[in-house]
């Protein structure tokens, strides 16, 4: 029996509808977008691209780590955010620096160290696992740095033309300020500058740091308080048949000023139910698993795109939209907005109150659909009978 993932697919709808492509083509690409091959036939005009994946971006290598970005060069309708993933080896820093933009954060993996400073001279120290979240506002100063073993997170600007690496940088600075004017600012002879470094080093590599309380530099003004972090998964998430859902806003991390967040489980067989945000884009990062997000702009345009892990998707503002697992495997994706609150409005929340008949004649529906519609919003869902599954 053949394997159908070896198959080669043709651009060939069930109703006959396109034909065979005969090459030169990625075969592989096509096998890993089969919704973009063979659109549903319920796609139509013109939408731009709204999904780019973290594998066909930059590697910036290091000593100490690595990173790679997306941001409006790379996918230009993402203009309110953009997006860095970034790892860093056992003791690897990424170096003292600040930033123009709000710096949100999502650690994928491992454990990482995290310093700042606000403007009232309170310092804040802490170290993150898997699932924790930090935001630095605009202009703080902080660090980052790789605990033992090493770690991997995704950093997100509220500015869709940001590059991490066209930052504001301790080594930077040093390297660009005259040896007098640093010996008169700290009041220590220029040599004690000899050996900085001559540019901005980014990520370098240094050891393992000892234990946090071995680690404190206590500041006479106190430390930031409630902090910088968030422990997103220690949340009680909202829990529905198909999966669940964890948000953090400035409701619940009062740091967290320009950027809001929900962390979306899919379960096989569930969907994101089909939705849209009143607030602004949504800026997507997919953790695990693979799916399909159908994007809906009005005047008659929709458009199919097929996601997974590692892949960065976008919705722009208040365009309709879901997103339905399409593996075998439970899909985590998180949803981004340059806000400080969370907000979606549920497609069948909306009909559930809004008068019945009013329902049945704008749609032609009769009661099979409107006595299933819900008050209650479920932002994930799952029907027996009536789930996807791959074929």
């Amino acid at each position: 029996m053949k394997d159908p993932k070896l198959e080669v697919p043709q651009p060939i709808r069930e109703d006959g509808a396109g034909g065979p492509d005969l090459g030169p083509r990625d075969v592989m690409r096509d096998i890993e977008n089969p919704d973009m091959l063979v659109p549903p036939v319920t796609d139509s005009g013109l939408l731009p691209n709204l999904r780019m994946s973290f594998s066909d971006t930059h590697m910036q290598l290091n000593h100490g780590g690595w990173s790679r970005e997306i941001t409006v060069r790379d996918l230009p309708i993402a203009t309110t955010l953009a997006g860095v993933n970034m790892s860093l080896t056992p003791g690897g820093v990424r170096e003292l620096h600040w930033h123009q933009q709000a710096e949100w954060a999502y650690m994928i993996w491992g454990g990482a160290r995290v310093t700042a400073m606000d403007a009232n001279g309170r310092n804040f120290i802490a170290d993150l696992g898997p699932g924790d979240l930090w935001y630095f506002p605009a202009g703080l100063p902080h660090s980052i740095q790789g605990l033992a073993e090493g770690c991997e997170f995704l950093l997100v600007f509220d500015d869709g033309s940001f590059s991490d690496l066209n930052t504001l940088s301790i080594s930077d600075w040093f390297a660009h300020t005259p040896k007098d004017v640093l010996s008169a600012n700290f009041g220590v002879p220029a040599s004690a500058f000899d050996a900085i470094p001559g540019q901005q080093v980014y990520i370098f590599q240094s050891g393992v740091p000892g234990p946090l309380e071995s680690q404190q530099a206590e500041s006479p003004y106190g430390t930031v308080q409630p902090g910088f972090t968030h422990r997103l998964l220690a949340q009680k998430p909202i829990l529905t048949p198909g999966g669940s859902v964890r948000i953090a806003d400035s409701s619940n991390f009062p740091v967290s000023k320009t950027i809001a967040a929900a962390l979306v489980e899919i379960k096989p067989g569930a969907m994101r139910e089909l939705h849209w945000h009143p607030n602004n884009d949504e800026w997507q990062y997919y953790l695990t698993g693979q799916g399909r997000m159908t994007v809906f702009a009005g005047n008659g345009a929709a458009r199919t795109f097929d996601v997974r892990a590692g892949d960065v998707g976008y919705v722009p503002f208040a365009y309709g939209h879901y997103v339905q697992n399409t593996g075998t495997q439970t899909l985590w994706f998180l949803e981004m907005f340059k806000s400080d609150r969370f907000a979606d409005v549920s497609l069948n929340q909306w009909m559930a109150l809004t008068p019945t008949a009013l329902v049945q004649d704008n749609l032609h529906a009769g009661q099979q659909v409107t006595g299933a519609l819900r008050k209650e919003k479920w932002p994930v869902v799952t029907y027996p009978g009536y789930t996807y599954y791959p074929k």
